[in-house]
């Protein structure tokens, strides 16, 4: 009886949870308190530590199996109570009398006795989800009506009891505390790690706690797992990567988890581990079964970690640490059974308006065939949609697997893509392989009309990556505009090109009509980046015509479409914020000036030689604007660029002679102060990896460069910050919001 009604002891080094303390103080006013989490996120050791801050005195009840009796749960409420005011002794001879209802013989005197106490107290029932029987869970139902007041009702468990908190929750008389509250935040896992030795950076911890969802119990065994392999207590990599493979948490989850479920549940758990995201229907196909979404509104009413990610909880996650966990024992023990899922699971998927989808699924099952096809039809709707980082991890799947000689279409859109985002090595090795390519006909994009030939996706890249100078880059985009079919999604961008080889050569006028065509068909098909671009030129193109209100509509439509697609960090971006900067200059607007330029800053690495023309566009603007902020040290670091990416591709129009031109005007201008706009592309690389925990060597290895070429972008960045050290620069940098 003794264990049953005292709480837990606190561990002696226990994170005290000082902001979740203070919502139970403010709970005062709800007679019943809910504190419901899965296991390991520390509700009994939340409520002992309320019991020892708290005025008030506590009852405290540790239920368990046995109490699925009624007349044995209410002898504990019972001698909870009397341990803080005598209770009636007639309630416990009530109980010891055989053969008379206890609802109707107890329950009102114990009421009666709850309602009469003399102060407030609070009545705390841990593990309520180890009431099964209704009779008991209505015998607390009960109870909560004749709270004295000032007194509360405190239940904690791992999942509640059907109806019960629904009734008192539509009643308005529940607080409640669930999973993402008791979550721990970074501050309080460093606490944590601390107290178990674990001394780690600031970044370290905030990857742990993503990777763990701020899991107490997690937490834990991570840094318990670390010493148990001898890790240095303060290295970084020694509990960031835990992983649901670890050995202590496969135990914890078997044993704390898995264990509470019969086989089928188990079953299903396993089986279902190869979805990202579940829902009813999904899982019935993966399983061929049904009943699926009964099955998971129960896992997460039992609160094992099955997270619900809408509010008519019709798709579900698991938590990351068990998703893992459980994924790698199916594949593990039924490699064969998980593709077979995994190929259901992008059948569905396919078929179900979630395409992008069914592209991981393919992939996670291997079906090179199948994923070819899917990325075949979705790339181009994803770059333009800002999915960037989702086209790099399909494309690099298929290289990985020394599969990109084997489907041309896919090579060509994979080579485009590494261009637009700045990968000019892997830009030119995928478009040495796409030019080796024969012949052949890409499936029909969605809204298309009859398929892309691949002849023409092959010269939009050629003309994207214009290595033959501007005349090649202009033939290229003819022949793309005459072979793509009517309606084809790739029309904007192949006229983009074609307006930007007109422009290139001088033509302003021919280039100008071209561009506006460009930029409508662009909008019209949802590709925003192609629009940005194309109203970027149009916008420079007015600013030598000297219309500067025209060049500022331009420059503002373009940023709508940026904002509204979400294009902030795509480098193709860069050109309309350098052409926005001069624009706001014009205007006296310099604090816009500047903060458009520090944009530019950030996306300048990323625009390489494998995009010459914009990548050296994009550095004019810069200087001009530059030079019109007498920044000549920032001007002429940006030229310096500019001249670099002119060696490696020279036919580019005009571009070389406003280059000359702008050199030309530096020698003019007085030299200035350096400042931000003079780090180089590759200092500006450096320089947000100097923020993080990374060592010299770990950035070098990074960006696959020697720790010494680090180093010497580190002290030149210090010298032209005027700092001396690595956190003063940093401050400076964030000063500058550049990172």
């Amino acid at each position: 009886m003794e264990s049953k009604l005292a709480p837990p002891a606190g561990r002696r080094e226990l994170v005290v949870r000082t902001t979740l303390l203070d919502r139970l103080d403010a709970t005062g006013a709800a007679p019943v308190v809910a504190v419901i989490a899965p296991p390991g996120y520390g509700k009994t050791s939340l409520l002992a530590q309320w019991r020892s801050r708290g005025a008030r005195p506590f009852a405290w009840v540790s239920l368990d199996q046995h109490d699925n009796d009624p007349a044995v749960l209410l002898a504990h409420v019972a001698a909870a109570l009397d341990q803080i005011e005598p209770v009636d002794r007639g309630v416990f001879q009530a109980l010891t009398v055989p053969g008379i209802p206890v609802a109707r013989a107890v329950l009102p005197q114990l009421g009666a006795a709850l309602s009469a106490v003399g102060s407030s107290l609070v009545l705390v029932l841990d593990d309520l989800h180890l009431l099964k029987n209704r009779h008991c869970v209505e015998a607390i139902a009960t109870l909560a009506e004749h709270l004295a007041d000032g007194s509360q009702l405190v239940v904690a468990g791992c999942g509640e009891p059907p109806h019960l908190l629904a009734r008192l929750r539509s009643e308005g008389c529940l607080a409640e505390i669930g999973r993402d509250d008791l979550a721990m935040d970074a501050p309080e896992a460093a606490s944590l790690l601390r107290a178990e030795g674990m001394d780690l950076p600031a970044a370290a911890v905030d990857r742990l706690v993503r990777r763990t969802e701020g899991w107490p119990a997690a937490l834990h065994l991570a840094a318990t797992s670390a010493k148990q392999s001898g890790a240095d207590t303060t290295a970084a990599s020694a509990i960031a990567a835990l992983a649901g493979s670890d050995r202590l948490l496969v135990d914890y989850l078997q044993s704390v988890l898995l264990s509470r479920l019969s086989p089928r549940e188990v079953r299903f758990l396993l089986r279902t581990s190869v979805l990202d995201r579940m829902s009813g229907p999904l899982c019935d196909a993966v399983l061929q079964t049904t009943g699926s979404a009964q099955v998971l509104e129960s896992l997460e009413r039992s609160n094992l970690l099955v997270v619900p990610l809408d509010r008519g909880r019709v798709w579900y996650r698991y938590h990351y640490l068990v998703h893992e966990l459980l994924r790698s024992q199916v594949e593990r023990h039924e490699p064969e059974l998980a593709t077979v899922l995994a190929l259901r699971a992008s059948q569905w998927c396919e078929h179900n308006g979630q395409p992008e989808a069914a592209v991981e699924y393919t992939m996670r099952a291997d079906a090179a065939e199948q994923a070819a096809r899917l990325v075949e039809q979705l790339a181009l709707a994803a770059y333009h949609r800002g999915q960037l980082g989702t086209l790099s991890r399909w494309f690099g799947w298929f290289d990985e697997r020394g599969l990109i000689e084997r489907y041309p279409a896919v090579t060509v859109l994979g080579a485009w893509v590494h261009a637009l985002a700045g990968h000019p090595a892997a830009a030119e090795r995928w478009a040495e392989v796409a030019g080796r390519s024969s012949s052949a006909a890409m499936p029909p994009h969605p809204g298309a009309a009859g398929g892309t030939p691949l002849e023409a996706l092959t010269a939009i890249l050629s003309a994207t990556l214009c290595r033959d100078g501007i005349e090649q880059m202009r033939t290229d985009a003819e022949v793309a505009l005459a072979r793509l079919p009517a309606g084809s999604r790739w029309q904007p961008t192949a006229l983009l090109l074609l307006a930007v080889s007109h422009l290139l050569a001088g033509e302003p006028r021919g280039a100008d009509r071209r561009l506006a065509t460009a930029a409508e068909g662009a909008e019209d098909a949802a590709a925003a980046d192609t629009a940005v671009v194309a109203l970027s030129e149009r916008a420079i193109l007015a600013l030598e015509r000297q219309e500067w209100s025209e060049a500022k509509t331009l420059v503002e439509r373009a940023r709508s479409l940026i904002k509204r697609s979400q294009l902030e960090e795509y480098p193709t971006s860069a050109l309309l914020y350098a052409v926005a900067a001069r624009v706001a200059i014009h205007y006296g607007e310099v604090r816009c000036a500047r903060e458009d330029l520090v944009r530019t800053q950030r996306l300048r690495p990323q625009l390489t030689s494998a995009l010459p023309w914009l990548a050296v566009q994009t550095r004019l603007e810069l200087v001009r604007a530059n030079v019109a902020l007498t920044d000549a040290a920032g001007a002429r670091t940006v030229l310096r660029e500019a001249d670099g990416l002119l060696l490696r591709r020279p036919q580019l129009g005009v571009l070389p002679g406003q280059a000359e031109e702008l050199r030309a005007q530096l020698d003019k201008l007085r030299a200035d102060v350096a400042g931000a706009s003079a780090l180089t592309a590759a200092e500006l690389r450096v320089l947000p990896l100097l923020s993080t925990y990374r060592s010299f060597p770990e950035i070098g290895e990074q960006l696959h460069v020697s720790r010494h070429t680090v180093k010497s972008h580190a002290m030149s960045i210090y010298r032209k910050f005027g700092v001396c050290s690595r956190s003063e620069a940093i401050q400076h940098a964030r000063d500058l919001s550049l990172i």
